[in-house]
């Protein structure tokens, strides 16, 4: 899904994934001196923001080109995915994981390796997008559909044993399934600004599911979609600088790592 599409990523939704990470450090109660693992960096955009809050940060990503990148950016990173992180146990105050549980294939497995890593009263600050989604999250779906766009049989696929209501409470839920404690989130609703053209470039090369939609799709089939793209990007408010204006909605979760049960005191 996104080897050799960083710098597609990173001028496209990049800027959008962006968006809730002064709150994702907030959450995380990331300060100067925090020790951070960013997992999932992608091109680090919640790892710098953690460096300029003087916490000392390193960062990992499956994907060796979006590694390079953040590397770029001044970024300690390293080619890594969860479940399995290449740190001992309670290595960082704080992880972060915007927008990344949503692509993993085993997310309560996933959950687990950041309770691991953190030390005891650690915290955990995680994104995803939420079940209720805004009509800007659904531009390029609808458009694919309404195009005669079909998913080709490849696109990956959660086993539905695995999955978990994207919503406050599921996130909650699954926090709590992997151990932390005091789990709490929120829905968060914002109007990303992107020029047409931004926005469609991020699908046409190929970034995220929806990429892999569109790249699946025969010239034919692609031109339909993109007319129809035109024709529903009519529908959406523009800035003064002529850019649409696209609701989205994310979930906000945050947690506690709880200390092992060695080091708990006695009821």
């Amino acid at each position: 899904m996104w080897a050799g599409r960083a710098q597609a990523y990173e001028a496209s939704f990049g800027r959008l994934c962006a968006h809730p990470v002064p709150r994702l450090l907030d959450a995380a109660r990331v300060t100067a001196g925090t020790r951070v693992l960013d997992a999932g960096t992608g091109t680090g955009s919640a790892a710098r923001a953690a460096r300029e809050r003087g916490a000392r940060v390193r960062a990992v990503d499956a994907d060796p080109d979006m590694v390079a990148r953040a590397r770029g950016h001044g970024i300690a990173a390293e080619i890594a995915a969860l479940p399995e992180l290449p740190f001992p146990d309670g290595e960082f105050d704080a992880v972060l994981a915007n927008f990344v549980i949503n692509h993993v294939g085993r997310p309560r497995a996933a959950l687990t390796e950041p309770h691991r890593v953190l030390r005891p009263g650690g915290r955990i600050a995680l994104t995803l997008w939420s079940a209720r989604r805004g009509a800007g999250q659904e531009l390029l779906g609808r458009a694919c559909a309404a195009g005669g766009a079909v998913p080709p049989p490849h696109l990956p696929r959660l086993d539905p044993a695995e999955d978990f209501p994207r919503t406050p409470e599921g996130l909650t839920a699954l926090l709590a399934e992997a151990g932390f404690t005091e789990p709490e989130a929120a829905e968060l609703e914002w109007e990303h600004r992107a020029c047409a053209e931004e926005w469609w470039g991020g699908a046409a090369a190929g970034v995220a599911t929806v990429g892999l939609v569109l790249g699946a799709q025969d010239a034919g089939t692609v031109v339909r979609v993109r007319a129809e793209y035109d024709r529903l990007c009519a529908g959406f408010a523009a800035d003064g600088e002529g850019r649409l204006v696209l609701p989205h909605v994310a979930v906000l979760a945050a947690a506690t790592a709880r200390p092992p049960l060695s080091r708990r005191r006695p009821g």
